[in-house]
């Protein structure tokens, strides 16, 4: 059971509706107290409503007197009153608390007022998280935060002002253009999650996700550090994956994690369905290594593999396997639409490259690439087949890095 303090989002990417989804797909039954009900979208902020602070005492009230909350998570919260207000709620409570300090929106428009900042140090000091961004983190400490050693200290120095943590978040941060650091610190220590940094203005609603799915994982009984663990990742697959819509940047994927769980049970499926396409085309079942990935996967984990036997696909798990789910990922870090691989062992003089149809770039720049790298490599051709979910087949003596490098030279030229 968790609970959100939130403003409502009309555009569904951040905020209350953000909390809700991103609560309920992490398995935690959702709750929520309003502050605010905003219009935005995609695009930006064109207004912004308070509720009466009696109102939003009331919502309280109905969710405190009939759930057992076991963690609650603050956004939006726009005034002084309103932070005093959750303040003494979060003091009262048995729950951990995931302070999202919100001041400013994805798209730059202000959501909190300029003299309820200060009232943010109290109710800091009755969380169990604080989980600002760089931008946040300069704000409530009145300090420049440029580097991830300044976000160091500054996490140190929230914790000074009682939080239990501090998560500042690194993707504000541009030190380094390539990786996103975020900076946990406790009272025993400090921790480092890196992941790449995704290429993409899609990240709206991204602060709100991370600090429900963290507060989900403490509902469900998780350490501050697990829970935080396992949020970065879910944010990582979130902005990855996320959301194509609207007339703006677009927005994270709340149900990633959700959605990738529930695409693996089909798996055994898929890959039978791509055995019965190798039969198809002719190749010889006994020479053939299959794998087959989730929509969004990111591990082995989300990876099955078979080999092919005359008739059905058999599962399996060595090392010859292992291979072909590395190259697997490895492309899909380039293109993450490729959901097959297939590794083909041709005998001595066989000469074999099939490829079916093509209808969108993507499967055009991989099949380019691929045949260009195969043209120099060993051993097996690649062979690639059908539309949006491109099958790549994988070439002994040609590396994923390679095929990789030139699908980022196709999309070059194309430019």
């Amino acid at each position: 059971m968790a609970l959100t303090i939130a403003g409502s989002d009309s555009g569904g990417g951040a905020g209350i509706q953000a909390d809700l989804k991103t609560m309920e797909a992490t398995g935690a039954f959702a709750t929520s107290v309003i502050t605010a009900v905003t219009a935005q979208n995609t695009t930006g902020l064109t207004s912004s409503q308070v509720l009466p602070i009696d109102e939003i005492d009331a919502q309280c009230d109905a969710v405190f007197n009939d759930f057992e909350v076991a963690a609650i998570k603050t956004g939006m919260l726009a005034r002084a009153e309103v932070i005093e207000l959750v303040t003494d709620r979060v003091a009262t409570a048995s729950a951990p608390a995931v302070v999202d300090p919100v001041m400013v929106a994805t798209s730059g428009d202000r959501l909190l007022d300029a003299d309820a900042e200060d009232a943010y140090e109290t109710l800091i000091g009755e969380s169990t998280l604080v989980t600002p961004n760089a931008d946040e983190a300069e704000v409530l400490l009145d300090e420049t935060i440029e580097t991830t050693a300044d976000a160091r200290a500054a996490g140190e120095r929230l914790v000074g002002m009682g939080a239990e943590a501090a998560l500042v978040k690194g993707g504000h941060l541009h030190e380094d253009e390539e990786t996103v650091v975020d900076v946990l610190v406790t009272g025993t220590g400090i921790e480092e999650f890196e992941h790449p940094r995704i290429d993409t203005n899609a990240t709206h609603g991204s602060g709100c996700t991370l600090s429900s799915a963290i507060a989900a994982r403490l509902a469900d009984g998780d350490s501050v550090l697990d829970a935080v663990e396992w949020g970065t990742e879910f944010m990582h697959s979130a902005v990855r994956y996320h959301h194509d819509v609207g007339q703006g940047p677009g927005a994270v994927n709340h149900l990633v994690d959700l959605r990738n769980r529930a695409d693996r049970q089909y798996l055994d499926r898929r890959l039978e369905t791509l055995g019965e396409r190798i039969r198809k085309i002719g190749v010889d079942g006994s020479q053939v290594r299959l794998a087959a990935a989730s929509r969004y996967a990111e591990s082995k984990a989300d990876v099955v593999t078979g080999t092919m036997a005359s008739d059905r696909v058999n599962r399996s798990a060595n090392t010859a396997d292992e291979r072909v789910v590395q190259r697997l990922l490895g492309v899909r870090d380039a293109v993450p639409t490729v959901r097959f691989a297939v590794s083909v062992t041709l005998s001595e003089g066989q000469d074999y490259i099939h490829s079916s149809r093509h209808t969108y770039s993507a499967d055009t720049q991989i099949r380019s690439a691929c045949r260009d790298c195969a043209a120099g490599a060993t051993g097996d051709p690649i062979i690639l087949e059908e539309r949006g979910e491109t099958i790549v087949y994988s070439v002994c003596g040609s590396t994923v890095d390679a095929v990789a490098e030139r699908i980022g030279e196709l999309e070059h030229e194309e430019q």
